[in-house]
């Protein structure tokens, strides 16, 4: 069934590019109709994972690593006004077919406005503003299984968020998620978290704060307040921030990039410092090469220390935990 559905979008393709070719529209009005045209993208992403638990089990899973398909589309408004939309579908499971229903779950969905005089607004599910303002390290690996999560709670979904213009190298980003009565985020109670953040760009440096208020159900209302500073040196960024959160955590992390040719080499350490006195730290080690423009393949290598933060199943079928946990992966994607 799916494969008579493709032959037809195809041979309906075709038959519209026939049609416009034996038509007597000029060439910009050709231009301009394939310029309204949607875009399509996505990528499949595979990886091979060995982890280990200190003193513990250890297990190799070949997994789906985040394949996705998405379509996204914008269009002049009025003159100096874009109008956009986005939507990203995931949950494939494309390493195996028989535990696989297809596309069954949303990562991104919004539609929004732009313009160089106000900025941007839009609205759905999206990257958060704290996120993409302050939390550069955990966000940037593959497998990222024992990168240091960081503690704020606002998540990606019914999100109102704004970006200015740049003033001068700096802009100011805002987001309130809307939970209505009966939505659990707000613990079936109306609430309206909020994110603010500024950024500032200069040549090679950027300069990051952000907060975000938590008003949500975790039954900590204290703010998270982050920071970030970036540098790039031609191959070589080097990034550092760090997170509080009152009642909750403090996490801080270092990362350096450094490019040469088709590779890119990633070395990163994190630390979280809980509030009841437990610590948790990983060091990360990234190999990736570009094998082209759509394709590439990377090793990331993980080891985690702390104190007894890691739990597993021991033999008997009770929960155990260890100071130290190292997992080795190695993934390639495709993507268009």
């Amino acid at each position: 069934m799916k494969k008579t559905l493709i032959a037809s979008a195809i041979a309906a393709a075709t038959f519209s590019g026939s049609a416009l070719a034996q038509s007597t529209a000029t060439a910009s009005e050709l231009a301009a109709r394939m310029d309204s045209m949607p875009t399509v993208y996505g990528n499949i992403q595979y990886a091979i994972a060995h982890d280990n638990f200190d003193g513990g089990p250890s297990s190799v899973e070949h997994f789906d690593n985040g394949t996705t398909l998405g379509v996204s589309h914008d269009h002049e408004v009025a003159p100096g006004i874009t109008g956009f939309f986005k939507i990203e579908l995931e949950g494939i499971n494309a390493d195996d077919k028989s535990s696989s229903n297809g596309i069954d779950a949303l990562d991104e969905a919004y539609i929004g406005v732009k313009g160089d005089s106000f900025g941007q607004v839009w609205v759905g599910s999206d990257d958060s503003t704290y996120e993409r303002a302050v939390t550069e390290i955990s966000e940037y690996y593959e497998v990222a299984t024992l990168s240091q999560g960081v503690d704020y709670t606002t998540g990606e979904g019914d999100l109102v968020q704004y970006m200015s213009p740049s003033f001068g190298g700096l802009s100011l980003w805002a987001a309130v998620q809307v939970n209505g009565d009966n939505d659990t985020k707000g613990g079936n109670e109306k609430s309206y978290p909020y994110q603010l953040a500024a950024v500032y760009e200069m040549d090679a440096l950027e300069l990051a704060a952000a907060v975000d208020s938590n008003d949500t159900s975790d039954g900590n209302n204290e703010n998270t307040y982050g920071v970030r500073a970036s540098y790039d040196m031609d191959a070589l960024r080097v990034t550092g921030e760090y997170h509080t959160r009152s009642d909750a955590s403090d996490t801080m992390g270092v990362i350096g990039y450094y490019s040469l040719g088709a590779n890119q080499f990633a070395l990163s350490y994190e630390l979280t410092d809980f509030d009841n006195g437990d610590e948790s730290d990983t060091i990360t080690l990234q190999a990736l090469h570009n094998i082209s423009d759509h394709m590439y393949v990377y090793f990331e290598g993980y080891l985690g220390g702390g104190d007894d933060v890691y739990e597993y199943t021991d033999s008997q079928g009770g929960t155990a935990v260890t100071d130290e946990r190292s997992i080795a992966s190695v993934g390639a994607v495709y993507y268009f």
